[in-house]
């Protein structure tokens, strides 16, 4: 009979979380690191000491014994340096356990080992690490002991940025700030401050077994299948997809599942993937920047579990042609501080202009920075992963469904003319969604009846001008 796993009792036992905080932390200085985390701004020096002071007899209760700055540089991984809580005996030999509030903001880290651009200098990679406080510190258990991870932002003292938090964080903010002039505009009582990504990101991956893995020289070296011939099967859906998960893969996932909600990752789905050998976890979703974090944590976590079943865990493998590869789906949303989804159509989307006006923005922002979107995911292994019956890999694309192509069906992008005016006048939510790159003014005119004279617009009464919003709004 399989042990009972009591998952509320073991749920982000590994961390920091604000149950631990309140329980450790002295009320007013909880309450300031709260609105520190609540607001992004930088952690207070004078409650950084007890915040550190607290964090270690947390961490040492549960075995710690080093601290590192984890963050994660532009190799595809995570990175770290130990540093012991061991500091010099005090004059009776006693060995000293500290934790100051300096180390846990900032640190000081060497990324020139690291591919980093053009910073190839040692001079040039070397930067500083800072604590990341809207993502909770957490402790890593395996052969190493347990290390209390801080996670932070990598920059080099020149101002580069040096690892994927920092762009992350520089990019959650820069939505938030143009997402809540458009909050505004249409909810101009709202009490809403900042706006959120939310993101899901399912990862799908391949198990192999150790003795195999080790007679195959092109997933040791590239961790891809580069020879060999597709299962004989095929991918019939009775066969795998869905189907009855074999008992050593499970016992795979019962011990992924405790080591992840451990951690705070809210693992809540497995099962069999397409492809012969190919597994799915997905995790509910979460605030964008801690969710990057648990993927990274979900990643690592498979393989060293994988380990001790005598199994390899391949991550994003993409084994022969018409075969399923592994990748991983993000399913996001950007949501206020007060609960409204940006991206909830409702009953009635055509006729829901916030929706619109956000989709088109979106849409447009695809558009513009295509290029920019194909760099962040290029690499070896994602080119021969990528692009199966729907688009090549080098096309970056967008499917909005059957009812909002509808509203699409009758428009056309940028700066084109509606296709027929009857249309305009009908629906006039359509020509919202198509002049995403258009004067504003054209979508309050839509809107609004024909004859205005000196009517004020809602943007003018936010004090914005059009032009403003038309550059600025679609700026992600």
């Amino acid at each position: 009979m399989s042990e009972i796993i009591n998952v509320p009792e073991i749920f982000g036992k590994n961390v920091f979380n604000d149950k631990a905080m309140q329980e450790r932390l002295p009320k007013s200085v909880y309450k300031k690191l709260k609105k520190t985390i609540e607001d992004g701004a930088e952690l207070d020096p004078s409650i950084a000491d007890v915040v550190a002071h607290a964090m270690k007899d947390w961490a040492i209760e549960r075995g710690a014994t080093h601290y590192s700055h984890w963050f994660q540089p532009l190799t595809g991984i995570t990175a770290e340096k130990h540093d012991s809580f061991v500091t010099h005996p005090d004059e009776n030999g006693k060995m000293l356990m500290e934790f100051s509030g300096k180390e846990l903001i900032k640190g000081e880290a060497d990324a020139s080992s690291f591919p980093s651009g053009g910073l190839r200098s040692t001079f040039e990679a070397r930067g500083y690490t800072v604590w990341d406080i809207t993502s909770p510190a957490f402790l890593k258990e395996d052969a190493t002991g347990v290390i209390l991870c801080i996670p932070t932002a990598f920059c080099s003292f020149t101002g580069e940025a040096l690892d994927k938090k920092t762009p992350l964080l520089r990019s959650m903010e820069a939505i938030s700030e143009q997402a809540m002039r458009i909050v505004r505009l249409f909810n101009k009582n709202t009490t809403a401050t900042k706006v959120t990504p939310s993101v899901g990101a399912e990862q799908e991956y391949f198990l192999i077994d150790r003795a195999k893995y080790l007679q195959r020289k092109d997933l040791i070296f590239s961790g891809r299948t580069l020879f060999g011939a597709p299962a004989p099967k095929g991918q019939e859906l009775e066969d795998h997809y869905f189907g009855v998960i074999r008992e050593r893969i499970g016992a795979f996932m019962k011990d992924l599942n405790v080591e992840l909600w451990k951690l705070g990752v809210t693992a809540k789905t497995q099962h069999n993937e397409v492809a012969p050998a190919q597994h799915e976890l997905a995790p509910v979703y979460e605030t964008a920047n801690i969710a990057m974090d648990h993927n990274q944590l979900v990643m690592e976590t498979m393989k060293k579990v994988a380990e001790r079943h005598n199994l390899r865990c391949l991550l994003h493998e993409k084994p022969f042609a018409g075969v399923n590869g592994s990748g991983k789906h993000d399913n996001w949303s950007i949501t206020t501080d007060t609960g409204m989804n940006l991206l909830d159509p409702g009953e009635t989307p055509n006729e829901n202009i916030q929706f619109l006006l956000v989709l088109a923005c979106v849409i447009k922002a695809v558009d513009t920075h295509a290029d920019l979107l194909r760099r962040s995911a290029s690499n070896v292994g994602n080119d021969l992963r990528l692009g199966a019956s729907e688009a090549p890999p080098a096309i970056v694309s967008v499917f909005l469904g059957t009812q909002l192509q509808k509203i699409h069906s009758f428009t056309s992008f940028g700066n084109r003319a509606i296709k027929n005016a009857e249309v305009r006048q009908r629906t006039p939510a359509a020509h919202f969604l198509s002049t995403a790159g258009c004067c504003l003014s054209q979508v309050v005119e839509s809107v609004q009846p024909p004859v205005r004279s000196s009517m004020q617009s809602p943007l003018d009464r936010h004090g914005i001008s059009l032009l403003q919003t038309n550059t600025q709004v679609v700026c992600f």
